[in-house]
């Protein structure tokens, strides 16, 4: 069971039991978040798309910790111009922790569809050296020298 979510403007793939270090949220060290931008869902036999999100479908995630991130160094220097800026910034992040993922209900049968099996065998229009729909072809020879 997975789905990818929107947090933060930027898409995660998440189970359960998932650690995410995502931007400061205005949530309680334990509290619960639920997270609604669910864009895909999947437990094994069923695989709901959203366009652009699944409706009803949510992850809820507990609080781990607010952390600060690594700090990073911003320098501007112009030469012969005694112009030298330093500029230092750390990130505020929120530590959630993926408790569970709910799939919604009635959604559109559109949206909801079974899940592909894993085939490991290539389909046929793909040839041994290529992509899809390549075939190999013979090596070209180079021109000869002629004698002038």
């Amino acid at each position: 069971m997975y789905a990818i979510v929107e947090m933060g403007g930027r898409q995660w793939r998440v189970e359960p039991g998932t650690r995410v270090v995502i931007n400061r949220i205005a949530q309680a060290v334990g509290s619960h978040h639920t997270v609604e931008r669910v864009l895909l869902a999947s437990d094994g036999k069923t695989l709901q798309v959203g366009r652009p999100y699944c409706p009803g479908a949510k992850v809820l995630c507990e609080v781990l910790e607010h952390a600060r991130g690594p700090k990073t160094i911003t320098y501007k220097f112009r030469r012969r111009e005694n112009y030298r800026k330093t500029r230092g910034h750390r990130q505020e992040l929120t530590k959630l922790l993926v408790k569970d993922i709910q799939f919604g209900d009635g959604a559109p049968a559109s949206a909801v569809r079974p899940a592909k099996t894993a085939d490991k065998t290539p389909p046929a229009s793909v040839s041994a050296k290529g992509g899809p729909g390549k075939t190999a072809k013979p090596k070209r020879q180079k021109p000869q020298k002629s004698d002038r």
